[in-house]
């Protein structure tokens, strides 16, 4: 109708790329309406205009119009003008017919859309290599690829009350627990927000309880997003970003890598080791050296004493502080090597980090050991990448407390910090699953990876209940 257009002129006032074409019919005066940067003009004027001026004469009603006239795929009427709205700024087009209520919408998409490559943030030895990009059609297109299951859901969700970001929420009916799927929609659906523009948005909501630990997933390969989906986990894409978050994430997940699955097992098994082993370095080495150097000296080799002690000798700095500066420098070095151009980026990491630590030993600012120290602590952090916020975080603690009480207070911060892993959850289940239940997985896939056979039987439905069994649920 004609208040419909004025209805749409009045939204968009202002906005330079909303075009509007107005074609004569047989069924009265017809206006377009599209925004030019996201939709293939040369699709509308071939598939849509053309057919709208030259064969509307075989048309008695406004149905007649999808059934006879559009050479289009995809065509349907709209729910209202709110809704036609919405289809212009996704990259459709709406046609409004000045004598009929009803208002038909085309996709017609043509906006500029990054290629899929291989992603810059999980690189793997052997395996796929193509990543999610931006535009979430395509990552639900690379997942169909990896799934043909019929029970494979992909239901959108509109959030945010300015952007209207299309929140994808993907799960396979009758392996995902009905109250994962009902628990992750709900709290989608009560986002009050204004805007999203990247999945932590949606990551801040998932989680059950403030921690510097991630309890929610994510990943830019389309491969690791179908194994969880597989287990009976929940996926959610958001329009504008590659990274696809998933839930219930467990603490082991951290220590496996997705070329894991594609290489040896005894070598994949391996590199787990040393992560492992990387881990407890980066978050438990400075702390018990400093402990040991300021309150337990006598538990040092008297040979070994002699040495520290003339490395040290003409260092005037306390041992916490010695360690705390130098940890400080390190990550200085690493955020700058990570936020400058890539070029140079590297280049300027490896230059600053000979220079600080000759000029460092140089000045007697701090000594070769706890500069080796710290070196082997931050080296130890790029191993297990997602925790790296979390092992700076818990490292500079254990040290400040190690440094106040001796190694009883090392022992004790540990333990708080195992408490504390311990009580956390991630969409219902145990953050530690499924330890505590390893009976009942007899070792398939936990510290070491099992044979993949065996592997793919597992279901996360079995897991909550033997990790609520484990809490004494």
């Amino acid at each position: 109708m004609i208040e419909d257009v004025k209805y749409v002129k009045d939204k968009f006032e202002g906005s330079f790329d909303v075009k509007y074409r107005e074609i004569t019919t047989s069924l009265g005066q017809c206006t377009l309406v599209f925004i030019d940067d996201l939709c293939s003009t040369q699709f509308i004027s071939e598939y849509i205009v053309t057919p709208l001026k030259n064969r509307t004469n075989e048309c008695n009603e406004i149905e007649d119009i999808l059934t006879k006239v559009l050479n289009i795929n995809i065509a349907n009427y709209a729910k209202g003008l709110d809704d036609a709205i919405l289809h212009i700024l996704s990259g459709d087009i709406i046609l409004l017919f000045h004598e009929y209520e009803e208002i038909i919408y085309c996709e017609v998409k043509g906006f500029v859309r990054r290629g899929i490559a291989v992603p810059v943030t999980e690189s793997v030895l052997k395996g796929p290599r193509e990543g999610f990009t931006e535009l979430f059609v395509d990552n639900v297109s690379l997942i169909r690829r990896k799934i043909k299951n019929a029970n494979l859901k992909f239901e959108p969700l509109y959030v945010g009350e300015n952007s209207q970001t299309v929140v994808c929420i993907s799960y396979i009916k009758g392996i995902a627990p009905e109250y994962l799927i009902e628990y992750v929609k709900s709290k989608v659906k009560n986002l009050d927000l204004k805007f999203i523009l990247d999945t932590n948005y949606i990551e801040d909501t998932l989680r059950e309880k403030n921690s510097a630990f991630d309890t929610v997933g994510y990943t830019e390969k389309p491969d690791e997003v179908a194994a969880r989906i597989l287990e009976g986990r929940v996926a959610v894409m958001v329009d504008g970003t590659p990274f696809v978050i998933t839930l219930p994430y467990f603490f082991l997940e951290n220590f496996q890598a997705p070329d894991d699955y594609y290489t040896n097992k005894y070598f994949a098994n391996f590199t787990r080791l040393l992560r492992w082993i990387s881990f407890f370095i980066a978050t438990f080495l400075p702390g018990l050296y400093v402990a040991v150097l300021t309150h337990h000296f006598a538990l040092i080799p008297s040979l070994f004493i002699f040495r520290l002690a003339v490395a040290r000798a003409g260092v005037p700095l306390p041992t916490i502080v010695e360690v705390i500066v130098m940890m400080i420098a390190f990550q200085l070095i690493k955020e700058a090597g990570l936020r400058l151009p890539q070029p140079i980026g590297g280049a300027m990491s490896i230059v600053a980090a000979l220079i600080l630590g000759d000029a460092v030993v140089g000045a007697g600012i701090a000594s070769r050991t706890t500069i080796i120290v710290v070196a082997a602590s931050t080296l130890s952090y790029f191993l297990t990448p997602k925790l790296y916020g979390a092992m700076s975080i818990w490292s500079i603690v254990i040290t400040i407390v190690s440094s106040l009480f001796g190694l009883p207070g090392f022992f004790i911060i540990s333990l708080i910090l195992l408490a504390m892993l311990g009580e956390l959850e991630t969409g219902g289940f145990p953050y530690l699953f499924p330890i505590g239940s390893v009976t009942s997985h007899k070792f398939k896939d936990i510290i070491f990876r099992g044979n993949l056979n065996k592997i793919s039987n597992n279901v996360i439905e079995k897991g909550r209940k033997d990790g609520n069994e484990a809490k004494g649920n």
